[in-house]
């Protein structure tokens, strides 16, 4: 599969099969997710693989009432809790280096894109969910001091066929040229 295929085609799963998504399988998507770039290369991710049918009701149970992510986490083969390491990332000496504060965020972005393509590429399915009750995730999963769940990712075979892609702003709506504002022509 060429990568702009799964990028192109990947999507959200809420549904999971009761397919058993395999140790091998679970070590695949991440160890990709751990080649992905970061501040300094800091690496600041950590991540729990929740296998306990129990302390996945938990874990699930920490998402918002609303998330429609909830239900179908249930039947998912293990739900990954990706961590950050604070204080890290986008620091010096425990000091933030920019305005933006921390980096942790877009480091654990780029890890959590590559681990859902590669979940894609080997036919699973995945959904992103940030919002959760991170105190209550962090003490169901002893998570130490110095680091906070940050997303839950559950994993598995999609019970259904995938809908339609969201719709995306147009490229040329984005796309500017030495200015913001200055439309991005075929120009050079």
């Amino acid at each position: 599969m060429e990568l702009k295929e799964a990028i192109r085609n990947r999507r959200s799963i809420r549904a999971f099969s009761h397919y058993h998504v395999s140790d091998d399988e679970i070590r695949s998507v991440i160890d990709v997710a751990r080649l992905a770039p970061s501040w300094a290369n800091t690496q600041v991710w950590e991540f729990v693989v929740v296998r306990d049918r129990d302390l996945i009701r938990q874990v699930t149970e920490t998402y918002s009432e609303t998330n429609p992510a909830r239900k179908g986490s249930l039947a998912s083969s293990a739900i990954i809790v990706v961590c950050a390491k604070m204080n890290v990332s986008g620091c010096r000496d425990g000091n933030a280096r920019t305005k933006f504060h921390e980096w942790f965020m877009f480091d654990l972005g780029l890890s959590v894109q590559n681990l859902c393509l590669r979940a894609f590429e080997i036919g699973l399915g995945t959904v992103i969910v940030g919002s959760m009750d991170h105190d209550r995730c962090r003490g169901l999963l002893a998570i130490p001091d110095g680091f906070e769940p940050v997303v839950a990712i559950p994993i598995g075979r999609p019970a259904t066929e995938p809908g339609t892609a969201s719709q995306r702003r147009e490229l040329n709506g984005m796309l500017h040229l030495n200015r913001f504002g200055t439309r991005y022509e075929k120009a050079y």
